[in-house]
This record gives C-alpha cells, sequence and structure tokens, in this order.
C-alpha cells in the first residue's frame, strides 16, 4: 500500500497554514520548529493531509513549483467557497464551468504560487 500527500512549500509556514485553514477548515498540526518559526507543519482535513514546509526548510527552486493540488468538493456550496476565497488572492487559470462528468470544475493559483484542480461532482 502506499500513501501520497500533497506537499506545499510556502514563505512564513505557521502564516500560511493558517491561511489554508481560514479556507478549507480542518486542524493544525506543528511537525518542526526552529526557535518560534514553524518548519513542517500538516493540515488535517476530513478524510485527506496537506503537507506544509517553510522554504526555510525545504529550499525551493522556485516558488510554486512543488505541487499541484486536485481538490475533489462534496457540495457546490463548499466548491464556490475555495474557489472565491482563492481566487481573491491568487489567479484564476479555469474559470468554474461546467464540466462533462456533471459537475464543476475550476483551475485557480493561490497566493503562494500553488495550482489547485477544484472540482465537484453532482
Amino acid at each position: 500500500m502506499m500513501t501520497v500527500f500533497p506537499f506545499i512549500v510556502v514563505d512564513n509556514c505557521m502564516d500560511e497554514i493558517q491561511y489554508y485553514q481560514r479556507i478549507l477548515g480542518g486542524e493544525i498540526s506543528i511537525l518542526r520548529k526552529n526557535g518560534e518559526d514553524v518548519w513542517n507543519a500538516d493540515l488535517l482535513l476530513e478524510g485527506a493531509t496537506l503537507k506544509f514546509a517553510d522554504s526555510q526548510a525545504a529550499k525551493p527552486a522556485a516558488k510554486g513549483d512543488y505541487v499541484r493540488v486536485f481538490l475533489k468538493l462534496d457540495d457546490e456550496a463548499a466548491f464556490r467557497h475555495v474557489y472565491e476565497r482563492f481566487a481573491a488572492d491568487g489567479t484564476i487559470n479555469t474559470e468554474a464551468y461546467e464540466a462533462p462528468f456533471n459537475g464543476l470544475l475550476a483551475i485557480v493559483t493561490d497566493r503562494n504560487g500553488v495550482c489547485w484542480v477544484l472540482s465537484y461532482y453532482r
């Protein structure tokens, strides 16, 4: 068995994981600190975990180049909430549209350069 987790590298890990928590909900679990700075943390969501690392610890080659997250949402209101919140601080790559699978699809890059593929299946 294999388990896969999105791994998101950001500047100011604690501030940014709180940003994602405000949008997605969930519980924050601090994994590693360096003094007062949070270097690694998880956002525990219903049925999923997003793993975060501060750029000081992970040393990415370029901002946003580490991940594209596919997020399947259970209802249309949740889909629209997440889409609007990420779009407010980020960039819409593909506007929300009626997809051929009888649902909604959108692609948004958030303020950290992380690309989210958002989906809602009816």
